[in-house]
């Protein structure tokens, strides 16, 4: 099954990072975050992906093109006039990686309905390329397939990072507290698996979170996995530097490949 990875946006929220390059370019613990992304897909069985790139699109297809040379032992050899480049060891993950121009300002609905022709007549997965997840991957793929719906997303908690008020019914403050799990509220956490059937409902024009996502609720075709491990985007600074610590302390969830 193909993983799609959406990589186009112009990532205006970290700008002071995706001024340079596109936002699932930039890195945490000295990788792109797309790379972290597609070494959990890895680590279930998933080594093929296609990546809707967009904004500096250039960014991308440059850095895989250069992969194999970076994680080998090469020797260079000028001494019989010729240019021969002999490979010792390599340490590349079994990946096949199609990089998608999709357009600069193209919505998220319109760079999916862009890759149609790659994915074909089957099911494939959709994620975003800005977060992270410890979420079995394989967990979602069962349970698509047990409930038959056209689409599956995963839903996770977004956690309320301030403390919080209870007001009571006539406007009074009752108590100050703090934050609890209670007080997160579900968001899409991306991590979708769809039916090639989902192409129909796509509206080139509008996100694919709009009219698509919607047309499939009011058909009764999404289905939610509901997820309350470890989930983090990278939005801002601030989450950037949040993933980056977990992984200086060693205690990054989604790495389980480095366990």
């Amino acid at each position: 099954m193909k993983t799609v990875i959406l990589a186009g946006g112009y990532g205006t929220r970290i700008s002071e990072e995706s001024v340079l390059r596109p936002k699932p370019m930039i890195e945490i613990g000295e990788k792109p975050i797309l790379w972290h992304i597609m070494k959990e897909y890895s680590y279930y069985g998933y080594h093929e992906f296609i990546i809707c790139a967009g904004y500096k699109q250039h960014r991308i297809k440059e850095w895989f093109a250069n992969y194999f040379l970076h994680n080998s032992n090469i020797t260079f050899d000028f001494s019989s006039g010729k240019n021969d480049v002999i490979i010792h060891d390599q340490y590349c993950e079994p990946w096949k990686v199609s990089v998608i121009d999709t357009g600069l300002d193209t919505t998220t609905g319109g760079r999916v309905k862009k890759i149609q022709k790659y994915i074909g007549d089957e099911p494939f997965m959709l994620t975003y390329g800005d977060g992270v997840c410890d979420v079995n991957i394989n967990d979602i793929v069962e349970y698509h397939k047990k409930n038959g719906k056209i689409g599956t997303l995963t839903s996770v908690r977004y956690t309320q990072s301030k403390g919080v008020m209870n007001i009571g019914e006539d406007g009074m403050v009752e108590a100050f507290r703090e934050k609890s799990d209670r007080d997160s509220s579900r968001i899409n956490g991306g991590y979708m698996v769809l039916e090639p059937e989902v192409f129909q409902y796509i509206d080139p024009e509008a996100p694919f979170e709009g009219p698509c996502l919607q047309t499939l609720i009011q058909m009764g075709q999404l289905d939610a996995f509901n997820y309350d491990g470890f989930w983090q985007c990278m939005d801002t600074k601030r989450e950037k530097d949040y993933l980056e610590k977990l992984i200086a302390e060693k205690k990054a969830p989604w790495m389980k490949w480095d366990k």
